[in-house]
C-alpha cells in the first residue's frame, strides 16, 4: 500500500530509475531485512523499535522525495506518527518525528528542493487504501494484544490466589473471602459457618513416608474437598497441614454432619505407594456470631474448635457457635 501511494506520488515527476528500484527495494527487501535483524537479536523489543525509527527516517525521505506533495506526504506521515504511538507512546512518537525529520534533510539533500501543492485524483485514490486498511489493522493488532494482556492478567491473578499444591485458594485469598462473607452475614442477617481442618501428625507422616507422601495427602484431602462441598462453599489451604472451609447459609449441626463425614471418608482412603499409611483429621468448626466484631474473632472461634479437637484425642469435629461453648454443641450433633 505505501508502494502504491509513493508511486503515484514520484509518477509525474520523472525520477532516474535507481529512484524506483530504491523503492522496490524499500517495499519488499526492507521488511523482510528488518523481521530477520528482530528475530535474531538479542532483544527483539529493542531490534523492533530500531527498526521502526528506521522507517519513520525512510518515511521522511520519500515525502521529501515526493516534494511534500500534501496527502501522500501528510498520509505518510501520519500512519507512521500512529504506529509510533501505538507502540512507544508519546516519547517514542518525538523520537520517530527526530527520524522523520533527518529523512526528510537527506532527501532534500539528494532531492532539488520543491513543494507540490496539488494531489491529483490518482494520487487521491492510491492514498485510500492506505488510510483505510492501515488504521484498521493496526486497531485489530492492539486489540488482540490488549486481549491477550488482559488474559494474561486474569491467568497472573488467579495464580497468585491460588495454592500450587493443591488448587486451593492459598491463605490470603481465602481469608479475603471470608471478609466478604463475614460482612455479607452481618448485613443480611444470615448465618453460616467455617471450619479449620488439621491433618493429625502430618510431620509424622513426613518423617516416616517421606515428603512425596505427605504432598499426596495434601492433595488427597484437596480433592476431596472439591468433590464433596457445594458449590457455594469456599476451600483453602491455611497454611503447611491445615485447611479452610467457608459453609455459607449452613446451620453448625449440618455443617458438623458434613464435616465429620468427610472426616470419616477420609480416614479410610488408601496409598498405593504407602499401604500401611492411614490418616485422620481434626476438625474446628464455628458459627457466624453476631455478636463479632470483625472476621478474625469467627477465625478465633474455629481455631479455639481445632485446639480442642486435638487436645482430647484427634480425629473428631469439635463445634463452637453463637456464643454457645463448643461441647454443648457438640453433644447436640
Amino acid at each position: 500500500m505505501g508502494l502504491l501511494l509513493v508511486s503515484a506520488a514520484m509518477y509525474p515527476l520523472n525520477p532516474a530509475p535507481w529512484v524506483w528500484v530504491a523503492m522496490l527495494l524499500n517495499a519488499v527487501l526492507w521488511p523482510h531485512l528488518a523481521y530477520q535483524w528482530a528475530r535474531r537479536a538479542q532483544v527483539p523489543y529493542h531490534a523492533e523499535h530500531r527498526n521502526l525509527l528506521v522507517d519513520a527516517f525512510l518515511g521522511g525521505f520519500w515525502v521529501a522525495a515526493m516534494h511534500f506533495n500534501p496527502l501522500p506526504g501528510a498520509t505518510t506521515l501520519a500512519m507512521m506518527a500512529m504506529n509510533n504511538v501505538a507502540i512507544g507512546g508519546l516519547r517514542f512518537l518525538l523520537a520517530g518525528t527526530v527520524a522523520q525529520i533527518l529523512g526528510m534533510g537527506v532527501g532534500l539533500l539528494i532531492f532539488s528542493p520543491a513543494f507540490v501543492p496539488q494531489t491529483s485524483q490518482l494520487q487521491m485514490y492510491a492514498c485510500l487504501p492506505l488510510m483505510c486498511l492501515y488504521p484498521l489493522a493496526l486497531g485489530w493488532i492492539c486489540f488482540r494484544q490488549a486481549h491477550t494482556l488482559g488474559r494474561q492478567k486474569r491467568e497472573l491473578l488467579a495464580l497468585s490466589r491460588t495454592d500450587s499444591l493443591t488448587g486451593l485458594l492459598n491463605h490470603g485469598a481465602w481469608k479475603d473471602q471470608l471478609e466478604v462473607e463475614f460482612q455479607r452475614c452481618k448485613r443480611q442477617q444470615r448465618g453460616g459457618a467455617i471450619a479449620l481442618i488439621d491433618i493429625d501428625h502430618f510431620k509424622s507422616i513426613n518423617d516416616t513416608y517421606g515428603h512425596v507422601a505427605g504432598d499426596v495427602v495434601l492433595r488427597q484431602l484437596s480433592k476431596m474437598l472439591k468433590q464433596n462441598l457445594r458449590a457455594a462453599d469456599v476451600a483453602g489451604r491455611y497454611g503447611g497441614d491445615e485447611f479452610c472451609v467457608i459453609l455459607p447459609d449452613l446451620p453448625l449441626t449440618s455443617a458438623a454432619v458434613a464435616m465429620d463425614a468427610l472426616r470419616d471418608r477420609f480416614a479410610t482412603l488408601g496409598y498405593e505407594q504407602n499401604p500401611a499409611l492411614t490418616v485422620s483429621l481434626s476438625i474446628g468448626l464455628a458459627a457466624f456470631n453476631p455478636a463479632h466484631t470483625d472476621a478474625t474473632r469467627w477465625l478465633n472461634d474455629a481455631d479455639q474448635s481445632l485446639y480442642e479437637a486435638k487436645a482430647t484425642g484427634r480425629n473428631r469435629v469439635i463445634c463452637c457457635g453463637d456464643g454457645e461453648p463448643y461441647y454443648e454443641l457438640l453433644d447436640s450433633v
